[in-house]
């Protein structure tokens, strides 16, 4: 079975990268030639290919397609709305001539450009990119770990939690464990700090943008008389 996961990862990661070098998926909206890529599309290509790679690997081996827990769903959730959250911001920032946008810089390495805002790499980005790779890391594990034990049910929950009770009844749905509330939270605190700090990334370089733009106006123009 952990083949199977390992190879079914493996395989939709391929797809992430080749539909990256033919349409840009990972990248963000940019002038920029190659795009720098982008750490909101990475993040939820990140939790998509982890999750469908678990989901299949379950009916692969159970014949049942597991119901996922609404743990899973708020998971997946952060991750678009962060993505969606940050698009916005990114169009917002284009149609304003005064900011020059650092994402219009190409691309020079993939760690520097998910971890980096105008003035390098950020402790947000870091913060955030640092979380939901530990936790991917740990939801895999924790897949393959369930996966190869039959008895999982009985060391994943202690004797009394109501989950023990569904997990014996209908283990293929707990095969996918269970992220608790506070682990979402953190990881939504994360995302909503990368997006909220986001808004501000280029602002600051507004008026740099235009005294640029006016020395560039100025050298350029013809001398008269």
């Amino acid at each position: 079975m952990v083949f199977q996961f390992w190879a079914l990862f493996a395989i939709l990661t391929a797809c992430v990268v080749v539909c990256d070098r033919k349409f840009n998926m990972l990248r963000d909206l940019s002038k920029a030639s190659p795009r720098p890529y982008s750490w909101s599309r990475v993040q939820l290509a990140w939790w998509s290919v982890i999750i469908i790679t678990a989901f299949t690997s379950i009916i692969i081996q159970t014949g049942h397609a597991p119901n996922l827990h609404h743990s899973t769903l708020v998971l997946l959730g952060i991750s678009a709305g962060t993505t969606a959250v940050a698009r916005v911001i990114d169009l917002g920032d284009q149609q304003n001539a005064l900011i020059f946008r650092h994402q219009d810089i190409k691309t020079t390495n993939f760690f520097l450009d998910i971890l980096s805002d105008q003035n390098g790499v950020s402790i947000q980005r870091f913060q955030a990119v640092l979380f939901n790779t530990i936790f991917g890391i740990w939801f895999i594990s924790s897949v393959l770990g369930n996966l190869g034990d039959p008895g999982f049910c009985m060391s994943d929950f202690v004797k009394g939690d109501p989950n023990l009770a569904n997990c014996l009844l209908h283990s293929t749905d707990f095969l996918i464990p269970i992220v608790s509330d506070n682990n979402l939270i953190l990881l939504g605190l994360s995302s909503a700090t990368y997006a909220a700090l986001k808004i501000t990334e280029n602002r600051g370089t507004a008026s740099e943008a235009l005294t640029e733009k006016v020395v560039d106006e100025a050298l350029n123009t013809p001398a008269q008389g």
